[in-house]
């Protein structure tokens, strides 16, 4: 039993003796380029998964049979550079969808400006005034 008492002694004594040592702490002066770059790059790959969570961004992958799921799980595996080049083709795409579109919304908008007697661009329509 003495034996054990010693035995639990010693390992206090070194347990105690190796708290009080001072811990080493590693640090380093980060720049603000370098923290601005990390912060912006896990920001610019939130907003790239977000654009692919979108119901039409996830229509549409699916039509070309591509699993949504399975393409924002792959935006984590880019590099830095890879997800800046994507989110930079996500800012440049067009909004709003195909001309067509925006065209048609141009002329309902001409044509009721013009039945409301605000414009006068179809000449056959009637206004209202």
């Amino acid at each position: 039993m003495s034996h054990f008492k010693t035995y639990i002694a010693s390992l206090l004594i070194v347990c105690l003796t190796s708290l009080s040592m001072p811990m080493q702490a590693f640090a380093a002066i980060v720049t603000t380029e370098e923290a601005m770059a990390s912060s912006g790059s896990s920001g610019e790959r939130d907003r790239v998964a977000s654009f692919l969570s979108r119901d039409d961004v996830r229509k549409s992958l699916e039509a070309q049979g591509v699993d949504p799921q399975a393409a924002i799980e792959r935006i984590a595996t880019l590099s830095d550079q890879e997800v800046q080049q994507l989110a930079a083709r996500i800012d440049n795409a067009p909004a709003g969808g195909d001309i067509l579109g925006i065209l048609f919304t141009v002329f309902i908008v001409l044509l009721v400006t013009d039945i409301l007697g605000l414009t006068k661009v179809f000449p056959f329509t009637r206004s209202i005034r």
